[in-house]
């Protein structure tokens, strides 16, 4: 049978408007993988969250990639938080390339989207909310819905399995909904800020390359 298709954007609208009924603002670990991902997620949840960005991607192959990625997200940060009445902390995680890529590698020779990137995702995602939880975080969440190339159907059913074992509140998203997208492509434009050219783990990086040598 056939999963129902939920609309994540319309959640994630009915869950703020429950928070602004409560006059609360909550603190929210927002797992994020580069800067450009991160722009109007940052824009949509600070007006109503204390927001911890949680750079958890050991999947990004090789390391001048993701030090790249990373010096990126937090010159964007910088940005914000002087533009911004809100501020944002980033907690980086430690990089342990070779110990993610054992887990992927039995999937290496699947297609992007297949069941690899759902281990990814899911890999990246657990330890960042483990993490929240351990923490005392109000809700946690991931930029990852704003992208068009990932699914939000999956990433946020993999938030909603993940629930079941922390007490922090999984936040439902689809970033890229009503122009998110669009929004977030205009603040990247603005700042220019790198954009990377592949997904991030070793076997989206072995395609890329041989692209890009066709």
């Amino acid at each position: 049978m056939a999963q129902s298709v939920k609309n994540y954007y319309q959640l994630s609208k009915i869950e703020i408007d429950k928070i602004i009924r409560e006059n609360k603002r909550p603190t929210l670990a927002l797992h994020a993988c580069c800067a450009p991902c991160s722009t109007f997620p940052l824009e949509f949840l600070t007006p109503y969250f204390d927001v911890t960005i949680l750079y958890v991607n050991s999947n990004i192959y090789p390391q001048e990639e993701y030090d790249r990625r990373l010096n990126e997200l937090k010159k964007y940060l910088e940005i914000f938080n002087n533009k911004s009445e809100y501020k944002v902390n980033l907690i980086e995680f430690e990089y342990k390339n070779e110990e993610y890529n054992a887990k992927l590698e039995p999937l290496k020779d699947q297609k992007e989207g297949q069941d690899r990137c759902k281990l990814c995702y899911s890999l990246r995602m657990n330890q960042a909310y483990k993490y929240a939880d351990e923490h005392n975080f109000d809700y946690f969440t991931t930029v990852m819905t704003i992208s068009r190339q990932k699914n939000s159907q999956i990433i946020n059913q993999i938030g909603i399995n993940l629930s079941n074992k922390y007490k922090t509140k999984y936040f439902m998203s689809d970033f890229k909904k009503k122009k998110g997208i669009d929004r977030a492509l205009e603040i990247r434009k603005e700042h220019n800020l790198y954009n990377q050219e592949y997904c991030g783990c070793i076997y989206s990086y072995q395609k890329y390359i041989i692209e890009k040598n066709k």
